[in-house]
């Protein structure tokens, strides 16, 4: 120990900010200088165990302690730590130097029991806010210190006040975070000497300060520090906790009234390790209590080994120029120039975050909040994530998670990304099967999108990847179902597959993933399930929001190389079932359980033909009688329902019109035929309602039929037109919300012809004179001949010599089509 601290009394208390770069540089210098023999920090006793991994290289904050109940999941909480949190400081020190480190916090066995079940982040072990201890800002009296009320006081905001100022983070950064260090020759524990007296002022006029809970732990830390002044002497002992708790370790309390205070607390089995963190889980607007507002300042004032306002703004010029902003050296000079002119103006010691804010504002981004925006997301809050090394304490689980995290090459981060897959690349097909086992898990690391390049091939997928700290919960909870990714997924399928009450839409999403992440020995139990289930299901409705998914799988064999053949039979049977169902349940509906119906109705359509086009006639089940007495596939029998329910009048317009454009869009309904239904649902003795309802579900889903069809646009033009005007109102609605999903390109051209008229009518020639469009005479089929040749050659189809197209000018639609 070193000549300065003769003087010293009694243990080193040194109470700091959580997460504040001043208070952390001021701890560093007194265990330098006092060189303690052992250190105790706020936080869970049960990280005793793993203190010793803080000292590792591989080692690097943010992390946080994560607690979690073993029997218990969904209990867990956080002590997250930062690279200028005080507490990290000491650890490292004391690590490094083979100094003992014990945490003195109320156990985690007793927070997470004491908890209400949800996720909890705790400030070196305490679920306050974050000021110079650990309240919550708001007002407090007298009796709301004696526990008459809920609300708790803000010591930071309080002394803050005494000394003049009326915001509390501007006084803590220009008392604290701003000084560079103690004078030269200056005892550096004086500072925490002065805070803890300033608290012990504050706590003898406020008492616990709404802190009730604050009362219990404190008990426990006392006692901790009994322990260790006997073990290793006052002198030798040091404490970094929150600065609100220094005046309750130098309380004259008994060790019996201590113990008292934590007899009979609630117990729960808690493990303790460490995770990576993230800068954005530190920042208060995440809703950690103590979090801080600019994370990414704080970091650069603790590593910045000097000049601090100059090397922030070369990082600012940095950024904007990555986003092509104009920045010079002139601007960075002017910039630091003004911040420094600000702070001097505010009577500030050093420029702060708000001056250099102001500054770059001004001269960087020439008074646009636009940029500035980017530059708080990027540098003043920032994307940093940390790492824990592989040997450190960790679940089996979590091990196998980071082992194959590097068999595939996926790297977390906390920044979103997308990562499109091509599978049939193993490395790629490995990824893939691995973020569908986490997701099987709950553990939602990367989230399946939309192709960037439009692509819908079964051989591509795409994903935005994130992790967030949470996920390392998710793990620690999904050890339950076993050591091993795959052990697990498999395993929770399984669990999840045979739960009571898991609908049907479940069971075959379920077996759907198994497919995906290929887990072969869940996947026997799924399908029973879902065979099952699909016995005793007779809900139409049910069945055809179950098929797509069991469709989707049958797709995937040959991309994965997954035996999907056990769900065709299922899938088949499934279909047949949704068939003979669908015209009794489509009867008699009301709106509301029309538009409900409409959507199954796309589902279930889209995936019979996905089912007929990868399973042809003959290769199904056999093929039965259709309602017409004739034999046929699947497909043919399906299609036979939709004319039936097109024609049948008890059945909803807005299911008639949709199953109407069905059968058009599959070449299956004749132009004659199709104007014949368009010319009875808008007849005059029709509804206007009814009518509405049946254009919205013909026309719902593009535009480009009233295009090309000169005479269905002019049918609807003419009903629409002829609509009474005191039903007007009533359809208006309905119409709105079809043409609103058209392309603004598609209700532009419409409007167009509508305007102009048919052919021979209105402004017609006056129009073509000025190369608008007009009504034309129809689709030239001689030229739209010879383009389809060349499109079924590329699609793969039939050429145009195998009479494949339908009857009655389909080629002609099929032309409009192309």
């Amino acid at each position: 120990m070193t000549a300065v601290a003769e003087g010293a009394a009694g243990p080193l208390l040194l109470g700091v900010r959580h997460h504040g770069p001043g208070s952390a540089r001021a701890v560093g210098a007194v265990l330098e200088a006092y060189e303690p023999g052992v250190v105790l920090i706020e936080g869970p006793p049960e990280a005793d165990a793993v203190a010793a991994a803080a000292g590792d290289d591989g080692m690097v904050p943010p992390v946080a302690l994560l607690a979690h109940a073993v029997d218990e999941p969904g209990r867990a909480a956080f002590w997250p730590l930062a690279e200028f949190s005080p507490e990290w400081v000491a650890i490292r020190w004391a690590v490094r130097r083979g100094v003992p480190v014990r945490f003195i916090d109320l156990p985690a066995a007793h927070t997470l029991a004491m908890s209400e079940g949800e996720q909890e982040t705790v400030p070196g072990g305490t679920d306050g806010g974050g000021a110079a201890g650990d309240a919550d800002p708001g007002p407090v009296s007298e009796a709301d210190a004696e526990g008459g009320s809920g609300v708790r006081l803000d010591p930071l905001a309080a002394l803050a006040e005494a000394a003049g100022y009326d915001d509390p983070e501007r006084w803590w950064e220009d008392a604290v975070e701003h000084r560079r260090g103690a004078a030269p020759g200056a005892d550096p524990y004086e500072p925490f000497a002065a805070l803890g007296e300033a608290m012990a002022e504050l706590r003898a006029v406020h008492g616990a300060g709404g802190h009730q809970r604050d009362l219990v732990r404190e008990a426990h830390m006392r006692l901790r520090l009994r322990e260790a002044r006997k073990e290793f002497g006052d002198a030798a002992t040091a404490v970094v906790c929150g600065a609100w708790h220094v005046p309750a370790l130098t309380e004259a309390v008994t060790v019996t009234a201590d113990r008292r205070a934590l007899k009979g607390l609630p117990k729960v089995k808690a493990e303790v390790t460490w995770v990576p963190w993230t800068h954005r889980r530190l920042a208060r607007r995440s809703g950690y209590g103590a979090g801080i507002v600019s994370p990414g300042w704080y970091r650069h004032l603790f590593t910045a080994p000097d000049r601090p306002v100059e090397r922030w703004m070369t990082e600012v010029a940095g950024l904007l120029r990555e986003q092509d902003h104009q920045v010079s050296s002139a601007h960075l000079i002017e910039a630091v120039r003004l911040a420094g002119t600000l702070a001097t103006l505010r009577g500030r010691p050093l420029a702060g975050l708000t001056e250099t804010t102001d500054a770059v504002r001004s001269v960087l981004c020439e008074g646009s909040d636009v940029p500035l925006e980017l530059i708080r997301d990027r540098l003043v809050v920032g994307d940093v994530l940390g790492e824990v090394p592989e040997g450190g304490p960790a679940v089996p689980l979590q091990r196998d998670l980071a082992r194959c995290r590097r068999a595939v090459r996926l790297k977390p981060s906390a920044a979103a990304r997308d990562l499109d897959l091509d599978l049939r690349k193993e490395t790629d097909a490995a990824r893939s099967r691995l973020l569908h086992r986490l997701r099987l898990l709950g553990i939602d690391w990367g989230e399946p999108v939309r192709s960037r390049s439009g692509s819908t091939g079964t051989f591509r997928e795409s994903w935005r990847l994130c992790w967030e700290p949470e996920l390392s919960v998710r793990v620690a909870e999904a050890g339950i179902w076993g050591t091993t990714v795959r052990e697990a997924a498999t395993a929770k399928a399984r669990s999840r597959a045979v739960e009571p009450g898991t609908a049907l839409a479940e069971v075959t999403e379920l077996a759907e993933l198994c497919l995906l992440a290929r887990l072969p020995d869940a996947l026997p139990v799924v399908m029973r399930v879902l065979a099952d289930r699909a016995a005793l299901e007779s809900d139409v409705g049910h069945l055809a929001r179950a098929l797509p998914a069991l469709v989707r799988t049958l797709r995937y064999g040959d991309v994965r190389g997954t035996d999907a053949g056990a769900l065709a039979e299922v899938a088949e049977g499934m279909a047949e079932r949704v068939r003979v169902g669908l015209p009794p349940a489509c009867a008699g509906l009301d709106s509301e359980g029309a538009r409900e119906m409409r959507g199954h109705l796309d589902a279930a359509h889209q995936a019979v033909n996905l089912l007929a086009r990868d399973r042809p006639a003959g290769d199904g089940a056999a093929a039965s009688e259709t309602e017409g007495g004739a034999t046929g596939n699947l497909l043919d029998r399906w299609r036979a329902v939709l004319r039936t329910l097109a024609g049948r009048d008890r059945v909803p317009g807005l299911l008639r019109g949709r199953c109407a454009r069905l059968l058009l869009d599959d070449g299956q309904l004749a132009d004659a035929e199709a104007e014949r239904l368009v010319s009875l649902a808008l007849s005059p003795g029709t509804p206007p309602a009814e009518a509405a309802a049946w254009i919205e579900g013909f026309l719902a889903g593009g535009g480009m039929l009233l295009v090309h069809d000169e005479r269905l646009l002019a049918l609807v033009d003419r009903w629409l037109t002829g609509v009474p005007a005191d039903a007007f109102t009533d359809v208006l609605p309905l119409l709105r919300r079809t043409f609103a999903e058209y392309e603004a390109g598609v209700r532009r051209t419409l409007g167009e012809l509508v305007r102009r008229g048919p052919a021979g009518e209105g402004r017609r020639g006056s129009d073509e004179r000025e190369g608008l469009p007009g009504f034309g005479a129809g689709l030239e089929a001689g030229r739209a001949e010879s383009v389809l040749e060349t499109v079924r050659l590329l699609l793969g189809t039939e050429s145009a010599g195998d009479g494949g197209g339908a009857a009655d000018g389909s080629h002609e639609r099929e032309g409009a089509r192309v």
